[in-house]
């Protein structure tokens, strides 16, 4: 019987490559799921309009599993799953990657959203899809947007409710977006403004007064984050 011995210094060397292979295949797979990486993963595409820049699965593309943290929505008879800006359809042969369909409400936006200004009026875009906030229903709405929204929209806000945020702490873009849309939330609720609704949503005589104190407590709360507001 033969017996082989392998020296010390080769173990120590066939343990470091295994280790940077597993150590790059972890980063390959982190950065297959991230919206925001420098590469596609498989069955993805990158949206750029508006300088959004963000992945998104393919339309037609069918998945095995349900996401975990969407929900049902149902319209014109047939049933989606929403999650982070995809939209799931439910077909004979499973759930695969589609459209969203125009009227569907939803109780948020996605994470990564790009605030488009038309003619005044707020447009949430991600993943292909306009969604407009319904005052009556209380919920976004997907929506087909104005025909000249792609050579006349601006992701400028009009002048006026514009704060100047600047990251003191080199928060990535992802994370600015989520503490924006996080302290509009919070000052919306604390002021009872919200510049996304027709008039704020706040009686003509007291916008004025509730414009400042949204803008305020948004000032604020970014601040407690880590940014400099001006």
């Amino acid at each position: 019987m033969t017996t082989r011995h392998v020296s010390n210094g080769l173990c120590s060397t066939v343990m470091i490559l295994l280790v940077a292979g597993l150590a790059a295949s972890s980063a390959a797979l982190a950065q297959a799921h991230s919206h925001g990486g420098s590469a596609p993963a498989a069955h993805q595409h990158l949206d750029s309009h508006f300088g959004h820049n963000q992945y998104y699965l393919d339309h037609g593309h069918a998945v095995h599993g349900l996401p975990a943290g969407g929900y049902r929505v149902d319209r014109g008879g047939e049933r989606y799953w929403y999650h982070g800006g995809h939209w799931y359809h439910r077909g004979g042969f499973g759930w695969a990657v589609d459209g969203a369909p125009f009227g569907a409400f939803v109780w948020f936006l996605p994470a990564y959203y790009t605030t488009v200004w038309y003619a005044g009026v707020p447009y949430y875009y991600a993943n292909d899809t306009y969604y407009a906030w319904n005052d009556p229903m209380g919920e976004y709405e997907v929506v087909q947007p104005p025909p000249d929204i792609e050579s006349a929209g601006t992701t400028q806000p009009p002048f006026g409710d514009t704060l100047y945020v600047y990251p003191k702490n080199g928060q990535s873009n992802e994370q600015q977006a989520k503490d924006r849309f996080e302290c509009h939330q919070s000052a919306a609720g604390q002021s009872g403004y919200d510049p996304t609704k027709t008039g704020g949503g706040a009686a003509p005589d007291a916008a004025a007064e509730k414009r400042m104190n949204y803008l305020r407590a948004q000032a604020a709360c970014l601040d407690a984050r880590g940014y400099s507001v001006k």
